[in-house]
Order: C-alpha cells, then sequence, then structure tokens
C-alpha cells in the first residue's frame, strides 16, 4: 500500500535526520545554559523534540522497507505510535505543570503531539486493514509532526542563545 511512496517517506526520513542532527547543534549553543541543575527542562523540552524526530525518522524507514506487507507495516508503526504517545501524554502533563505561560509553547511542546501520535495510531489501524484513507493520514501525522518539531526547534535554539552568555540564570 505504501510503494507509491517511496520517495515521500525518502525525503521525509531525510529531513527528519537532518533536522535531528540540527537540534544537536542548537543544543551545543546551550551547552552553557544545560546542567544537573536544569535537567527538568531538558527532560521536558529538548529530548521530547529529539524523540519526536526520530519517530518520524523511524516510521520513514519501516515504510521503506522492502518486502513488508500492510499489517505487517500497520503493525509496527501501531505499537510504535502507541508508545509513543503514551510518552507524549506523560511530556504534556509536565509542559503543563512547568511555568511555562505561552500558549505556544503549550500547543507545540505538550498538545500537538499526542494530536501527532493518535492520528499516526489511527493511520497505522487504517493501514493494516487496508483502507485507502490510511497512507495519506500517516503522511498528514508524520508531517505535522515534523512541522511542529521545527517550530520547536526554532523556540530552542532561539531560547538558548537569548541565554548563551548567562549560564547562571535558571529557566
Amino acid at each position: 500500500m505504501l510503494e507509491t511512496w517511496h520517495e515521500f517517506y525518502s525525503l521525509l526520513g531525510t529531513a527528519a535526520a537532518a533536522l535531528a542532527a540540527l537540534l544537536f547543534v542548537a543544543a551545543s549553543i546551550g551547552t552553557g545554559f544545560m546542567s544537573a541543575q536544569r535537567g527538568g527542562p531538558t527532560r521536558t523540552f529538548t529530548s521530547p523534540v529529539l524523540f519526536h524526530y526520530t519517530y518520524v525518522l523511524f516510521v520513514s524507514l519501516i515504510a521503506l522497507m522492502p518486502d513488508t506487507s500492510d499489517i505487517s507495516i500497520g503493525l509496527i508503526v501501531g505499537f510504535s505510535a502507541a508508545g509513543a504517545l503514551g510518552y507524549s501524554i506523560f511530556i504534556l502533563r509536565r509542559v503543563l505543570s512547568s511555568s511555562v505561560t505561552d500558549i505556544d509553547d503549550h500547543l507545540g511542546y505538550g498538545i500537538c503531539p499526542p494530536l501527532s501520535y493518535a492520528a499516526t495510531l489511527v493511520a497505522a489501524v487504517l493501514v493494516y486493514r487496508h483502507s485507502r484513507i490510511g497512507p495519506p493520514l500517516l503522511a498528514g501525522a508524520l508531517i505535522f509532526s515534523l512541522l511542529v518539531n521545527i517550530r520547536n526547534t526554532w523556540d530552542l535554539t532561539v531560547f538558548f542563545a537569548q541565554r548563551r552568555n548567562e549560564p547562571d540564570k535558571q529557566p
């Protein structure tokens, strides 16, 4: 069912890998800010963004695997989406209880990732059941995740750059 999506998943996986690498650049900008005392914000904001990029890369690689069936893709993507949904709900709770007050941060880091994983899970079920709606829904969910996390990476980069010369300030 995903055979005709080869170029799409090649491009999507490449973009996710490149953006994950750029997140490492953003983190290196914030090396003076990241410390053991600030581990909570790192686990709440930076690490999940890397997880989301890695997940998009993972699904892209699964979609590109040769000799896979709709059933195997549906199962692999479905189980991984269920796990990612659980993780993103855990992060959502952390974001909502953090000191962050910006609605765009609540949306970008907290609310949008679970929505993306829920859509991915539904898409996996539809691919498993050979529904024509499954592949475009899966593509849309992954694009949504990628775009939200581009925004999040930019937000982190600006945050780290603004605090680069202020390592002793608390978040």
